[in-house]
């Protein structure tokens, strides 16, 4: 689990961050009280039965409710003959149905593949295909783009879902305004498909039978492009999962050292759920509190999500600088009560205009964290009891080592710029399917190679300056260079393309396409459609230029850094 020593040319670093914690944080986290997530799970929604564990378009869920609904999810996915470790899609966004499946999935001892419902199809079956997934559940909006990839994938049963399913007789109104009026549902056709509804069914006449599930089993399989843009299955165990929400549940107590706890705490959700930041600190943290998680389907709906932040009193909000700046920028977020909430960011980097902005609206600070797919995600955050806005990434969670490190594996004295390499429990137990890969991020004492750049400071605190690689950051999703040129480089047209990333006030960064012709007739619209029929929407450029030639090195490899320039 991560032990070793340190690297050979320099002394083990002193955890002088350990003198910048919280009082009641301590250094180590405790031995986990729960054997798996599955134990989590039920021993939760016992101890919380009448609370509310999730709500949507004003339709809760209690704690017993969830238990009951993933109960039926899981015998039915036995009863389909899966066996302990198959691999099951979920594609679909924050709805009710998102918990129950995701619970259901771990409850049957199967391990969760999460899929970002805007995926293209050529996006979709690579996902599909390298994760070995055969069963998917999907909502309605999306199944046009599952019945695409049916003939070229693995997939032998598919579960869609609508998004009113689950919302009684309102849900009838929603699915007629989503289907026949916004016309958000395109035709679709899956020979043998069952409803949401019908899986319920059958998984209430059907036996769950108890798996034996172990920490070091995996849970989720959380596809990123890792530090080199080839997608790969970061694999988190049951113990990296329960690791992290406990170390996130330490760190949080401090938060109410000054100031009364609620008896619940009620969590925004308005980042993905398919989403390692909104899965670890949403779902799993407020599980392991008895939270109260309030699901926004739409948060790009600033209005509607404001007029959703004004239904409850918020303890908790995890989010984007790209989310706080929008709702910002909505008159709306002035008339709400914000004073206790604790806001946190991660994701990607925050603004310091941003946060002092925010400070100054709501009188709450941003509390920024910092983490990977691969770290299950937080591995350090800054201390949600104070006020100021460091401009860093924080402190290493308890039981986590920071080193900083040069090109030769070297731990550098503080203030020099390195690459941030991690340990801890939270750190994953390597890519799917892929050895050589994971032993090319992980050093031989155990620390994860995040092809982050930074420098801690004499406090203990992190800054990072540059990334190692040629990743842009959309809004908190990573977009690899490599991607983007080889669907660019699909077209006919094309003969050369390079992506870069670019400032962008909204996402952070947006992706420039430079691209040399091969035919002279190519269009910047020929561009974008092409671009926009293989790759979801943060991945397509927003910008298009054209050149002659690009620059390369002496052995032809194009030079990004000049393009950046």
């Amino acid at each position: 689990m991560n032990n070793g020593s340190a690297s050979p040319g320099a002394p083990a670093r002193e955890k002088i961050w350990l003198a910048s914690y919280p009082d009641i944080v301590p250094a180590e986290i405790p031995p986990l009280e729960y054997r798996s997530l599955v134990e989590l799970f039920e021993k939760s929604c016992a101890k919380f039965a009448d609370r509310l564990a999730f709500s949507s378009m004003g339709k809760t869920m209690t704690y017993r409710d969830l238990e009951e609904q993933s109960f039926k999810i899981a015998a039915y996915l036995q009863g389909l003959g899966l066996q302990k470790g198959d691999r099951v899609a979920v594609m679909m966004p924050n709805v009710l149905q998102n918990p129950i499946i995701v619970y259901g999935i771990l409850r049957a001892g199967l391990v969760v593949v999460n899929v970002n419902p805007l995926y293209t199809p050529r996006e979709l079956l690579f996902q599909l295909n390298d994760s070995g997934a055969k069963t998917i559940f999907v909502l309605e909006n999306f199944a046009r783009t599952v019945e695409q990839v049916l003939p070229k994938s693995e997939l032998q049963h598919v579960v869609v879902t609508s998004l009113g399913e689950m919302l009684g007789l309102k849900g009838q109104v929603v699915n007629f305004v989503v289907r026949r009026v916004k016309k958000l549902v395109p035709p679709w056709s899956i020979p043998g498909y069952r409803s949401f509804g019908q899986v319920l069914r059958e998984g209430s006449r059907a036996l769950l039978r108890p798996v034996a599930v172990e920490l070091n089993d995996i849970a989720f399989l959380q596809y990123t492009g890792g530090t080199t843009g080839t997608a790969k299955g970061a694999m988190l165990t049951h113990y990296n999962l329960l690791a992290n929400q406990l170390q996130l549940s330490l760190w949080l107590a401090a938060a109410y050292q000054t100031k009364k706890r609620p008896d619940v705490l009620t969590f925004v959700c308005a980042l993905p759920l398919y989403h390692i930041f909104a899965l670890t600190v949403n779902s799993l943290m407020g599980m392991s509190l008895g939270a109260h998680n309030v699901l926004i389907a739409n948060p790009r709906d600033i209005p509607g999500f404001i007029k959703e932040l004004g239904r409850h009193p918020f303890d908790i909000f995890p989010g984007l600088n790209t989310l706080f700046n929008a709702l910002m920028n909505n008159p709306g977020l002035a008339k709400l009560d914000l004073h206790r909430v604790s806001t946190l960011a991660g994701g990607m980097a925050v603004q310091r205009p941003v946060a002092e902005r925010w400070q100054k609206m709501t009188g709450t600070s941003i509390t920024e964290g910092y983490g990977l797919s691969e770290t299950s995600p937080v591995a350090s955050a800054n201390r949600f009891d104070s006020p100021d806005f460091t401009g860093t990434i924080g402190l290493p969670m308890p039981s986590t080592d920071f080193d900083i490190r040069d090109e030769a594996g070297n731990s550098l004295p503080l203030g020099q710029i390195g690459e941030i390499c991690i340990r801890g429990p939270q750190v994953m137990a390597g890519y799917w399917r892929r050895p050589e890969e994971t032993a090319q991020v992980m050093t031989h004492d155990g620390y994860f190679r995040s092809g982050d750049m930074g420098f801690m400071d004499e406090r203990g605190y992190t800054k990072i300056v540059d990334r190692k690689k040629d990743m842009i950051l959309v809004s908190g999703f990573n977009v690899y260079p490599n991607e983007i040129e080889e669907v660019a480089a699909m077209h006919p047209g094309v003969l050369e393309a390079a992506a870069i990333g670019v400032p962008d006030e909204y996402s952070g960064e947006a992706v420039k396409l430079f691209v040399v012709k091969r035919d002279e007739a190519l269009t910047e619209a020929d561009v974008r459609l092409h671009c926009a029929t293989n790759l979801t929407n943060y991945k397509r450029p927003k910008f298009v230029e054209f050149r002659n030639e690009l620059p390369k090195s002496n052995v032809g490899k194009i030079l990004r850094r000049e393009l950046r320039a």
